[in-house]
């Protein structure tokens, strides 16, 4: 026979497996669960057996029991989930990869009607075609100003029709319609909100962070410091390679205006007095050994003798004779 739990019995077994899911993890998953059965929730659970746990319950006991173990643990890390614990949300308990686990939660969705009253989480539209109705459901289509004709005895709509928008409440009228027509336009399943790992609390969005995305977002970070340390002239490691090269060139200017000189000012005093020198110093190595000389002068090309006149004696004979 079983033993009925009072109320009382009941709170103090799910505040004592609370405070041990709170000791064994360290990241957990808050999730939204608006119209997720009970079915479903099961195949969630069973997906995720093994490194996950999820832990379903009213948020005022959830509150009640991490206060209740931060008091006596003093470990106030866990009193970041308080406000996150606000509407119709479940705690994921894992040990896994965060992102591998919110990406198989999100598998588990399963398609839903549109029922009256609820909260369209995305935009219908009625594709156009044949939809199989007789000419009597023509009141239907007309009520919703969908246009349509009446082809091989059948309603056929022309147009496609946007029934819905995202936000707006499901009407008699439109789940009436979608019913009809076969569409289950909606989709539910636990929705990642908020991702708590070790004390610290972010969006979901982190997970899909990238190497690439991350090595973008610290070299602007970087740039943003460094510009900030050099117009308030406050030394950082980020800008102190730019503080020396600018104060060297000042130290070069005034070296340049003045009869103060050092070592590498004397290079570049000689450089302003003889700028054939840079050019030399600035040419390529190759370029720089290379000795320029002068290309032998072509030699005069001989003047061509030009043939003696043929004589007009040939042989001794003339030319008439």
């Amino acid at each position: 026979m079983v033993v009925k739990l009072s109320k009382a019995e009941k709170k103090v077994r799910y505040d004592k497996k609370l405070c041990s899911l709170l000791d064994e993890y360290g990241k957990v998953l808050i999730a939204a669960a608006d119209n997720v059965g009970s079915n479903q929730l099961q195949s969630i659970r069973r997906g995720l057996r093994g490194d996950s746990v999820i832990l379903m319950g009213k948020n005022t006991l959830i509150r009640r029991c991490i206060r209740f173990h931060t008091e006596k643990t003093g470990n106030k890390d866990f009193l970041n989930l308080l406000p996150l614990l606000v509407g119709n949300v479940g705690l994921i308990f894992t040990k896994g990869d965060l992102k591998e686990v919110s990406e198989e939660v999100a598998k588990y969705k399963v398609g839903a009607p549109a029922r009256v009253g609820l909260i369209a989480p995305i935009d219908v539209i009625v594709p156009p075609g044949n939809t199989g109705l007789d000419p009597s459901q023509t009141s239907f289509f007309q009520v919703l100003n969908i246009p349509t004709k009446i082809n091989k005895g059948t309603v056929e709509i022309i147009t496609p029709v946007e029934l819905i928008k995202k936000g707006d409440k499901v009407g008699s009228s439109e789940a009436a319609l979608l019913s009809k027509l076969g569409i289950r336009p909606f989709s539910y399943g636990l929705i990642i909100l908020t991702v708590y790992e070790n004390g610290s609390v972010y969006t979901p969005e982190v997970l899909d962070l990238t190497e690439e995305d991350l090595a973008e977002k610290f070299a602007a970070g970087l740039s943003v410091v460094t510009s900030i340390a050099l117009a308030i002239s406050y030394p950082t490691i980020a800008a102190a390679p730019h503080m020396f090269i600018n104060a060297y060139k000042n130290l070069l200017a005034v070296a340049i205006a003045t009869e103060y000189s050092f070592p590498h000012a004397e290079k570049v005093k000689e450089y302003l007095k003889d700028p054939s020198k840079f050019a030399v110093a600035s040419a390529p190595p190759d370029a720089a050994d290379v000795v320029a000389e002068k290309p032998p002068a072509a030699p005069a090309e001989e003047e061509k003798e030009e043939p003696a006149e043929e004589s007009d004696d040939d042989m001794g004979f003339g030319l008439f004779d």
